[in-house]
C-alpha cells in the first residue's frame, strides 16, 4: 500500500497503482468537511490542503495521542487500525498482499504499546483466511503486548465463523490472550454487492443504516453453533458498530432458537445455557453517548462501553462531556467507563 498525490492536489491511498480511497484529514464532529473535499474532487477542483501538511499528529504520533488523552481526562484509549478500514475487501483477491499489509500494521501496533508506556492500547489487523499465518501473528502479538485483533464478521472462504476448522483459531486467540474485535470496515459483504447502488461513495447508505447486520449475523452463528460453549474463555468486541440493536436481538436470539428447537425437534447445537446468556458472558458492545447507553445497560445489562471514535470526523473531541449530557459518569458507570473494555483486554 502507497499514499499517492493526484495531479489535483489529493492524497489517495494506493495499491499496484490503483486509487482505493482519499486520504483526507478528519476533524472530529465535522462530517461536512468530508463531504466539501471530495465534492471539490469531483468538480475538478485543487485541494485545499496538502495531506502532509495539516495532519496532526495526535492522529498519528504515540506520545502525541497520550497528550491529547491527559487534555480530555482520559487514561487510557483502544486505537484501531486507520487505513486498514478501507482495504480489507478490495485486498481479498491477494492474500500474499492482504496478509502483507496487515503484518505491517501489527509490527507498527507493538511499537505503540511501548512509545504509549501502555496507554494505547493498538488493535491489529488479522483474518483468518491462512491459519499458520494467524497463528504467528497472534503469537507475536502476544509478545509485544497487543491484546486486540480486529476480525471481519463475514464467511471467510465460504466457511462460517463456527466451522470446526476454526475452532484451532479460536483456541489460538484465547491462548495468546488477544481477543478478536468486530468494527466497521470495508471488509467480506455479507449482502451481495447487488444492493450498493452507490459503490463510488466513501461509505455506501446502505453499508450504514445495516452496519449492525455483520456483527449480529457473526454473532449468533458463534453462539448457537456452540464456539462460545467450546471456548469459555473466548472474548469477542463490538466497536463502532451500533449499540441499538443489542436488545431486540438477544430478544430474538432466545425466541428463535426456542422455537425453531422445538419446531425442528433439535438444537443447532447442545448449549447449556440461553443464547443471552453467551453474549453477556462473552461479547461487549461499544456505545455512543446518544445512543443513550445508560437504557440500554437497563434493558441488556451491563455491557457496554464507552467511545468517541477520535479523530475521525463523526467522532467526537469531548467524550467525556458527551457522556454526562447522556446521564452517565464514571462513579455510577463503572462498565461503561472501564471493567468492560478491561475485560476484553484480559488480565495485563
Amino acid at each position: 500500500m502507497t499514499l499517492e498525490d493526484d495531479e489535483l492536489g489529493y492524497t489517495w491511498l494506493a495499491w499496484r497503482g490503483r486509487r482505493l480511497e482519499l486520504a483526507d484529514v478528519h476533524q472530529p464532529g465535522d462530517v461536512d468537511a468530508c463531504g466539501r473535499h471530495r465534492q471539490r474532487r469531483r468538480n475538478g477542483q485543487s485541494a485545499s490542503y496538502r495531506y502532509d501538511e495539516v495532519l496532526p499528529d495526535a492522529y498519528w504520533d504515540p506520545p502525541a495521542r497520550v497528550s491529547w488523552l491527559d487534555g480530555a481526562g482520559l487514561d487510557e484509549a483502544v486505537c484501531f487500525p486507520n487505513f486498514g478500514l478501507l482495504w480489507e475487501r478490495r485486498l481479498s483477491v491477494s492474500l500474499p498482499a492482504l496478509t502483507a499489509n496487515m503484518a505491517a500494521w501489527n509490527r507498527w501496533c507493538a511499537s505503540v504499546v511501548a512509545d504509549s508506556r501502555g496507554r494505547l492500547h493498538p488493535v491489529a489487523h488479522v483474518t483468518l483466511r491462512d491459519a499458520s499465518w494467524l497463528e504467528g501473528q497472534l503469537r507475536e502479538l502476544s509478545v509485544s503486548g497487543v491484546r486486540l485483533a480486529m476480525v471481519a464478521p463475514a464467511p471467510v472462504e465460504g466457511r462460517p465463523l463456527s466451522h470446526p476448522d476454526h475452532d484451532r483459531l479460536w483456541s489460538a486467540f484465547v491462548h495468546h490472550g488477544v481477543s478478536p474485535v468486530f468494527h466497521v470496515a470495508d471488509q467480506p459483504r455479507v449482502f451481495d454487492d447487488c444492493w450498493y447502488t452507490d459503490p463510488d461513495d466513501f461509505v455506501p447508505t446502505i453499508e450504514s443504516v445495516f452496519l449492525w447486520v455483520p456483527p449480529a449475523l457473526a454473532l449468533a452463528d458463534l453462539i448457537l453453533n456452540g464456539v462460545f460453549e467450546r471456548h469459555p474463555e473466548l472474548r469477542i468486541g463490538v466497536v463502532e458498530l451500533s449499540s441499538i440493536w443489542v436488545p431486540q436481538f438477544l430478544l430474538m436470539l432466545d425466541g428463535a432458537t426456542e422455537f425453531t428447537t422445538r419446531l425442528n425437534g433439535r438444537p443447532l447445537a447442545e448449549l447449556r445455557l440461553r443464547p443471552s446468556e453467551y453474549f453477556a458472558r462473552h461479547v461487549r458492545v461499544s456505545s455512543f453517548s446518544y445512543e443513550d447507553p445508560r437504557r440500554l445497560t437497563s434493558r441488556s445489562g451491563d455491557l457496554f462501553m464507552c467511545c468517541s471514535d477520535f479523530p475521525h470526523s463523526e467522532g467526537t473531541a469531548t467524550p467525556l462531556a458527551d457522556y454526562t449530557a447522556a446521564g452517565c459518569d464514571r462513579a455510577s458507570s463503572p462498565g461503561l467507563f472501564r471493567d468492560n473494555v478491561t475485560f476484553l483486554l484480559g488480565p495485563s
